[in-house]
């Protein structure tokens, strides 16, 4: 099993060089960096500790994992799973063989890491308030609209690469990761969720805890993707997949 690693990354030089460090002691083949406009050495110090580093100019977290995801499709050969992980060190890299084994073991298509499931270590402060009730209200709502049980919208989640394109993703912003679980639920994908532990960030600042403006902007993009996905689809032609015909072609 092929496994590659996107890190989405704005400003991320001084955590991003612990991350593909401790990402070298796993089994991951690439680690693509998509470097999202950063203003400092992001790019450098990624090159630096070998990752594939490509750019996404257009500011957004899913902008920055399509672009990964296109950069993925197009080596040779492609992964058979992409794992998703932040640029902050938030994440532990440590814990990837947990987090791949249900989709080694042919039980899952789409794994999610969850900061919240017995066993997840989570650091003092790491999680913060406002972060534990967004994330109990977007669950919540899931389990209403959806009827499917989950506990978390953590990024640190592995897929399939062909159960991903299936999924047909377009969010460029911060409804990436509930948009994945709401398609991933409709399109009945064999969902898995293990322990994830969630550390404080190893460097720079927060693109959306660290102001009022991020939480509330991203707390309203997420509960508007999970409603909007719980909505009949529409009529053909009404919404546009950026990216989607050109990964299918690659893949």
């Amino acid at each position: 099993m092929i496994v590659d690693a996107i890190i989405p990354a704005l400003d991320e030089e001084a955590a991003l060089p612990g991350v593909l460090a401790e990402l070298r002691a796993t089994v991951v083949r690439n680690v693509i960096v998509v470097d999202n406009g950063s203003t400092d050495r992001t790019r450098e110090v990624a090159l630096a500790a070998g990752a594939l580093v490509v750019d996404e100019p257009h500011r957004g977290y899913g902008a920055a994992c399509l672009r990964g995801i296109e950069a993925a499709c197009a080596l040779e050969p492609p992964p058979d799973v992409l794992v998703f992980l932040d640029g902050d060190g938030a994440d532990d890299p440590s814990e990837l063989s947990r987090l791949l084994e249900p989709l080694r073991q042919g039980r899952a298509d789409f794994v999610i890491g969850s900061r919240v499931l017995p066993g997840a270590r989570v650091e003092r402060f790491a999680l913060t308030p406002q972060a534990r009730a967004g994330n109990l209200l977007a669950v919540s709502m899931i389990r209403v609209l959806y009827g499917a049980r989950q506990t978390d919208l953590g990024p640190f989640r592995a897929i399939r690469l062909d159960a991903l394109l299936r999924l047909e993703m377009c969010d460029r912003d911060f409804g990436w990761t509930a948009e994945m679980q709401v398609k991933a639920i409709r399109e009945r994908l064999r969902i898995a969720e293990v322990p994830a532990s969630w550390r404080r960030r190893r460097g720079g600042k927060s693109k959306i805890s660290g102001t009022v403006r991020g939480v509330l902007g991203a707390g309203l993009k997420i509960i508007t993707t999970i409603v909007k996905h719980s909505i009949k689809r529409r009529a053909p032609g009404a919404e546009t997949e950026p990216a989607q015909s050109k990964l299918r072609k690659r893949a």
